[in-house]
């Protein structure tokens, strides 16, 4: 019989919590309570502060990462385009804040605000982007597409994350630690669907800009992922796309709560050696036969 493999010794570089446990099963089951709060520890956001663009919608993707990076220990910061913002805002004891994202004047000005109001930016969810009810996409066959459309999308999905990311990433490389999230798109990343060249294109975009950003401080302790979502059940959700969310391979679409989950992990002190990546959050639909 193999003897149990020695302990090994936790480590820390450079204030990170990066950290090794090899334990034999027989010592863990000894105080399970004990390391279940241990697990707790490594993924806990005590003590960072993160801002989560886009969340204005209660039912949204960003609103639930918000919630869930809050319920993390995490200081909160959430942005959208209407004051709307602010309900949000209140409702999981963050500070919220109304910019457009696509103006790069703006988005300095909210850099500065973040900072005064709540410390500096330790973790980064670039969500803005996705379309809404009040803000719908541009649906058109590429032959029938303005420039003035193909620029919007762009702007809206491509640009935002661009703005927000080169506002904080710097001070992010300067103190040794960050998390950038992108959120991008099935659509563009993994598939198509006619009418939406512009989307597909800014979306398959903001994975280029996340592997690109993530070479760029790979050695300054911060990391860039990526997430991107398939059908999602959101107040947005039109009706032929919750029915081809009901035709995938789960047999329904996703919920926001899936993708926040996605996000947190990238977010996570324990996540410190995945960079550079895109999590597809889709169901299964990118590998359906």
């Amino acid at each position: 019989m193999n003897s149990p493999r020695p302990r090994q010794t936790p480590y820390h570089r450079d204030g990170d919590l990066a950290e090794v446990i090899d334990l034999p099963a027989n010592e863990l089951a000894g105080d399970q309570a004990s390391w279940l709060g241990r697990i707790q520890e490594l993924d806990s956001l005590a003590g960072k502060i993160a801002l989560v663009t886009g969340a204005g919608a209660p039912d949204g993707i960003g609103y639930a990462i918000a919630t869930r990076l809050r319920l993390l220990g995490a200081a909160v910061a959430v942005v959208s385009t209407t004051k709307r913002i602010h309900e949000r805002a209140g409702e999981i004891d963050a500070v919220g804040f109304v910019a457009d994202l696509t103006d790069e004047a703006e988005v300095g000005g909210l850099a500065d605000a973040v900072v005064e109001a709540v410390g500096e930016v330790d973790i980064v969810v670039n969500n803005a982007g996705l379309t809404s009810k009040t803000d719908p996409a541009v649906v058109k066959p590429v032959a029938q597409l303005s420039y003035t459309d193909w620029q919007t999308e762009l702007a809206r999905n491509l640009d935002t994350s661009f703005l927000v990311s080169r506002a904080f990433v710097q001070g992010m490389a300067e103190r040794g630690w960050g998390r950038i999230v992108n959120v991008a798109a099935a659509v563009g990343v993994v598939n198509a669907v006619p009418a939406e060249a512009a989307y597909a294109a800014a979306k398959a975009g903001v994975t280029g800009l996340t592997k690109a950003m993530a070479t760029e401080v790979v050695a300054d302790g911060v990391t860039v992922n990526a997430i991107a979502p398939g059908l999602i059940r959101t107040g947005s959700s039109t009706v032929p796309e919750l029915q081809r969310g009901l035709d995938g391979p789960l047999g329904r679409p996703g919920t926001p709560e899936e993708v926040a989950a996605a996000a947190a992990f990238f977010c996570a002190p324990s996540a410190s050696y995945v960079t550079g990546q895109t999590l597809v959050v889709d169901g299964g639909a990118g590998i359906k036969a």
